[in-house]
């Protein structure tokens, strides 16, 4: 093998509920319904003896140092569990902007973690992946086969597929980084608490449009209200959404500050984001498909 490439799409909240924090280590636990985007960051692993790592891309300025980087991260957990692995050179394009709420970190450690697998033949559910992919981050699990489910607890608890059907939509990043802990600390929740809400409803599998909105409508961001305290222009960048002609539903993901709108149609979705690029040429705007 000369080279193995693989893509790291954008991991998108449609729900995102906090039931708590955990008593016994303090973290919140959460049930999610998560969609993958069309737009991603692209991981090439060229094999070789050292393990390196290259970064470029429009938004590899803001991924921060090179060692401490979740692909790197991720290759030395798995190297951990697997003797003699196989590793290599990694070579990151990176599109997707940084702490936004979309998992791009996430992702790309899980990418590396497929690459390696490949390399080594190991299937994804492999113990060794699974437990450096846990060991990496939360989100790192439910990015290894990047498709739409349910992830429930700290992110350990991993549904089945659930067979979404492909969904218009639109992704705005305002330009402003939302680091996690302050969102969560807004949010005030004490160890043992748990957060009043209605129940994440019922999900099954094969959803078309109108099932996911049937789903997602009643459902909710629970982390939303405290990143608007974090950082405001969430807000505007959810007003302008709402407005654009064929908006079926504008919510934030993550804790933010990327947010989307799930439109009717492609052409709908495409008229949006040029309309909002107009009126904000420096926001990250794309019209993509979720599922």
């Amino acid at each position: 093998m000369s080279r193995l490439t693989t893509r790291a799409p954008a991991k998108i909240n449609l729900t995102l509920h906090v039931l708590g924090r955990r008593p016994g280590d303090g973290y919140h636990a959460l049930e999610s319904l998560v969609a993958f985007a069309g737009v991603a960051d692209t991981l090439e692993l060229v094999p070789g003896p050292d393990l390196t790592l290259d970064v470029s891309g429009p938004t590899a300025g803001p991924a921060g140092p090179l060692d401490d980087n979740l692909v790197l991260r991720a290759a030395r957990h798995l190297a951990a569990g697997v003797d003699g692995l196989r590793h290599g050179a990694f070579r990151l394009y990176k599109q997707l902007p940084v702490a936004a709420g979309i998992g791009g970190g996430s992702s790309d450690a899980a990418a590396a973690l497929r690459l390696l697998a490949e390399l080594n033949g190991l299937s994804l559910d492999h113990p060794a992946v699974i437990a450096a992919a846990r060991a990496t981050g939360a989100d790192v699990p439910v990015c290894l086969d990047p498709r739409a489910r349910m992830m429930r607890g700290a992110g350990e608890e991993i549904g089945p597929i659930l067979g979404l059907a492909e969904l218009p939509s639109v992704l705005v990043n305002p330009g402003v980084p939302v680091a996690t802990a302050p969102v969560f600390k807004a949010l005030g929740l004490a160890v043992g608490q748990r957060l009043d809400g209605a129940e994440h409803p019922a999900v099954g599998g094969g959803l078309d449009m109108e099932a996911v909105l049937a789903v997602t409508g009643p459902a909710r961001n629970d982390l939303e209200a405290p990143a608007l305290t974090v950082a405001p222009v969430i807000g505007e960048a959810l007003a302008l959404l709402r407005t654009q002609a064929g908006c079926r539903l504008a919510r934030m993901s993550g804790s933010g500050a990327t947010v989307f709108a799930i439109f009717a149609d492609d052409g709908a979705a495409d008229a949006a984001a040029g309309a909002i690029r107009s009126v904000q040429p420096g926001w990250w705007v794309e019209p993509t498909r979720l599922a």
